[in-house]
């Protein structure tokens, strides 16, 4: 009967590294919704480094409080668009002040703005260890271009009495998309709107050589399952997801014509993705979120089932 049971299950590949303590992703799919009986498996694809040089950035405007709600401080809030910049700030948060005298109000947070793009990068600044807590904004966006808009209305607001608007500093890592300097520094806005945004790399990010066999393992241990569900987070590792699917054209580089019945689907975590796939290889995933969240990547699977 055990066995039985396990044949009925669909295996969900989570193309990313598990979030700990525990995983929003894994927590909703455990609980099969909508009588779905979901058996998560995480695919790590990418590898993060913290890069010594940004970090020691950060750290340095930390300990001389230059992110701050005073007048002339060098900068007047922080982005995060991603995770992994969370931790690195975070980690830079947990090492403390350089003195001991500092450790009431470390690290000086209190009266800013912290803009941040999707409900997992805000659970990940949610968890840094600030009292008073981040004020955080921006969570409801979703993407870097809706961010960017949000920031342009309401950073302006949060320091409407100045004649100029005090710079932003941007913790990214070395890929990442340029939407929001862009949009924030855009020369055809008036002086009075534009937000000058200082980017800094704290980590460096690269597919990891183990993905594509790993992957492949796990395809062969449920090869036998009427329906599998592979999530893509990023750009990042989907040729390799395509090569273990035995989609890939080796001589053209985009995905070959499917040949009889498919059993396992693809689902993007939103568009950025989703066009790549369709631009890059000439694949179109089966599903695609709306909003980046769990929520969202249930509701385009569920969608694509009927339900």
């Amino acid at each position: 009967m055990a066995n039985s049971k396990m044949t009925e299950r669909i295996p969900i590949f989570l193309l990313k590294t598990r979030s700990t303590p525990s995983d929003a992703y894994e927590d909703l799919f455990q609980s099969a919704p909508d009588g779905f009986d979901f058996e998560p498996y995480f695919v790590p694809v990418l590898e993060h480094r913290f890069q010594d040089e940004g970090m020691a950035r950060v750290k340095s405007v930390l300990l001389s409080k230059g992110i701050s709600g005073e007048e002339g401080s060098p900068y007047g809030g922080l982005v995060f668009t991603s995770q992994r910049a969370v931790e690195g700030f975070s980690h830079l948060v947990r090492g403390g002040p350089a003195r001991e005298d500092d450790e009431e109000t470390w690290p000086h947070l209190q009266d800013i703005p912290v803009y941040s793009v999707g409900p997992a990068t805000t659970r990940a600044l949610q968890a840094v260890p600030q009292e008073p807590p981040l004020q955080i904004f921006g969570s409801h966006t979703g993407n870097g271009e809706d961010l960017s808009k949000f920031i342009l209305e309401h950073y302006g607001a949060w320091y409407k009495d100045r004649p100029s608007k005090p710079p932003l500093l941007f913790l990214v890592g070395e890929q990442r998309r340029d939407i929001i300097p862009k949009t924030l520094m855009d020369a055809t806005l008036p002086a009075e709107k534009q937000i000058k945004v200082d980017e800094v790399v704290v980590y460096g990010t690269g597919v990891m050589e183990s993905f594509r066999d790993d992957f492949e393992v796990l395809l062969q241990e449920t090869e036998g399952r009427k329906v599998r569900w592979a999530v893509v987070f990023s750009p990042s590792g989907c040729d390799n997801m395509l090569r273990a699917l035995g989609m890939l054209d080796e001589a053209t580089g985009r995905v070959k014509e499917t040949k009889g019945p498919v059993n396992t689907y693809v689902a993007t975590i939103g568009p950025t993705t989703r066009n790549h796939l369709l631009e890059n290889f000439g694949f179109e995933p089966h599903a695609s979120a709306d909003y980046p969240s769990p929520e969202g990547i249930w509701k385009a699977i569920s969608s694509f089932h009927g339900k």
